[in-house]
């Protein structure tokens, strides 16, 4: 099961991840991102990562993709964290990871 809560405020449009980011269920996450950034224009985009419990080479890839479109992502525990400095090819570290700051920690 995945479930994306979509929360939306003056400056950052973030994508709360909850669950399994696998498979199939990628495609949800794909959709969402497509149908919401399509009619926002938010200078931040942010996937929140923090109850994410598990991710394959499928959902890797998706999360890929949203950083190469400038997405940032929030990651607290060490699956998530060694998925998000894979991705951006940055060191683990506490914080949360950011294309538009340099791509480093922010």
């Amino acid at each position: 099961m995945l479930r994306i809560t979509v929360h939306d405020s003056q400056q950052v449009l973030t994508f709360q991840l909850e669950g399994r980011l696998a498979g199939e269920l990628v495609r949800q996450l794909e959709a969402c991102w497509q149908t919401s950034c399509d009619r926002q224009s938010k200078p931040i985009l942010r996937v929140d990562l923090t109850n994410v419990t598990y991710i394959d080479a499928v959902g890797q890839e998706c999360l890929a993709s949203l950083y190469r479109q400038g997405a940032e992502f929030v990651a607290v525990d060490c699956l998530t964290k060694a998925t998000v400095a894979e991705i951006t090819r940055q060191p683990l570290s506490h914080e949360s990871y950011s294309k538009a700051e340099g791509e480093g920690p922010q």
